[in-house]
């Protein structure tokens, strides 16, 4: 049963146009972070707010917003972090991490705007997914090659940066073939594990251009690197992507979630039929889609061989390859079940 929708106005005095911006945040970031956090939609006019939502919610959206207006008083600028711990204080008991987006109209089309391309989404996983990119901290997408988990997590990196949500983009990757030892390769660390990143780097020139993602390479705002050296790190204000991390164990997956920061949004790719890691090793996606199982605030994205965006063989190939394994594993079961018979 729906939940009753009620309607609150709030006003905020004194009236302070300085104080506003900082309430509201660059581009009304705080407000979507309530928003997200407590499941209720804000509108403002001035120094007048609207909230939509559920009565217990929009009570504690209302509290949040006058505790977050005192505080800027003294001149000093709100952060993410600083809205975040308010919303843990005033309004904790109602953090809902919604799976459902408040503020997006389901039926709108799904555009990804970039400097070199508008990107649209096809089919219905890929819009879910990228819905849930843009309403979720952490999100998965899981399926086999050629589905766009990747490509469209990159998009929507790159729109992230161009309207300033984020202040930097991480790309990361398990170097297995390497096994994470990155010694011996020649080069700097960037040239060592290009071989690794060779799609995120295609995807960002396509959207940026090469000179542009040079030049933001040169300045640190895109960063690549393996796995293994993000351990130890806090990342606040970033967009990360953790590309085929089928191949992360499970310490390492857990690692990497436990890196994120304030204002961060991270992205995890996979495809659980192609694992590269040593035989007994056990996959860090594979554990990690069983422990976070219906863990609210975090988005999980299914593909399909459907959703192949490739050479049409390649859809045909994936389908061929999961018959296979059907087959393979009812043949494995029947025999099993034989030797049963015959003991």
């Amino acid at each position: 049963m729906a939940t009753e929708q009620s309607t609150q106005q709030l006003t905020l005095e004194p009236a302070s146009t300085s104080r506003l911006a900082n309430l509201c945040g660059h581009l009304n970031e705080h407000l979507h972070q309530i928003e997200k956090s407590l499941a209720v939609r804000i509108s403002q006019r001035g120094n007048r707010f609207q909230l939509t939502g559920s009565r217990p919610a929009i009570e504690e959206g209302s509290r949040v917003l006058s505790s977050l207006y005192e505080q800027t008083a003294d001149g000093n600028g709100l952060s993410p972090d600083l809205v975040h711990l308010t919303l843990k204080e005033d309004g904790g008991q109602l953090l809902t991490g919604s799976d459902q987006p408040v503020t997006d109209d389901p039926d709108r089309p799904v555009l990804i705007k970039t400097p070199q391309a508008s990107i649209k989404p096809r089919g219905g996983h890929q819009r879910q997914y990228v819905q849930c990119i843009r309403h979720h901290d952490i999100n998965f997408g899981i399926g086999p090659a050629g589905t766009g988990k990747t490509y469209l997590a990159v998009a929507c990196a790159v729109e992230a940066l161009m309207q300033d949500r984020v202040k930097r983009l991480l790309l990361v990757r398990p170097a297995v073939e390497a096994g994470e030892k990155l010694g011996f390769l020649p080069g700097d660390l960037a040239q060592k594990i290009d071989p690794y990143l060779r799609p995120l780097y295609d995807a960002l020139y396509e959207m940026l251009g090469f000179e542009k993602v040079t030049r933001l390479i040169e300045r640190n705002v895109i960063e690549v690197a393996p796995l293994a050296y993000m351990r130890g790190r806090t990342l606040n204000g970033s967009f990360i992507i953790l590309d085929e991390s089928q191949n992360t164990t499970v310490s390492q997956m857990k690692m990497f979630l436990t890196r994120i920061g304030f204002g961060s949004t991270a992205v995890i790719t996979g495809d659980v039929t192609q694992i590269d890691l040593p035989k007994g090793t056990r996959s860090g996606l594979v554990h990690v889609l069983k422990v976070l199982d219906g863990m609210q605030g975090i988005g999980f994205n299914f593909f399909d061989s459907k959703d192949v965006v490739r050479h049409s063989l390649v859809q045909r190939i994936v389908e061929a390859y999961d018959a296979y394994d059907k087959q393979t594993t009812v043949k494995s079961l029947n025999q099993d079940a034989s030797n049963d018979r015959d003991r």
